[in-house]
């Protein structure tokens, strides 16, 4: 399936990104995926993600974030 180009997707800051504007990371909901990229560069693209990936992604990193808590 086709995803949507860059301009068409709709995209969200991150609630783990930095509330001081830096280390921003926005995600866009695409029908089985995410799409990620930098706010700070969002015409550098975009990383796609299946809902297994991101789920995977998003799993290690909270067992990461709570290993160093």
């Amino acid at each position: 399936m086709p995803l949507p180009q860059a301009e068409a997707l709709t995209f969200r800051k991150s609630s783990y990104s930095s509330s001081h504007g830096q280390n921003c990371v926005e995600v866009a909901d695409v029908p089985g995926a995410s799409a990620v990229r930098d706010s700070q560069s969002p015409g550098s693209g975009h990383l796609t993600f299946s809902s297994s990936e991101w789920t995977a992604l998003l799993t290690t990193a909270r067992r990461t974030e709570a290993h160093h808590a």
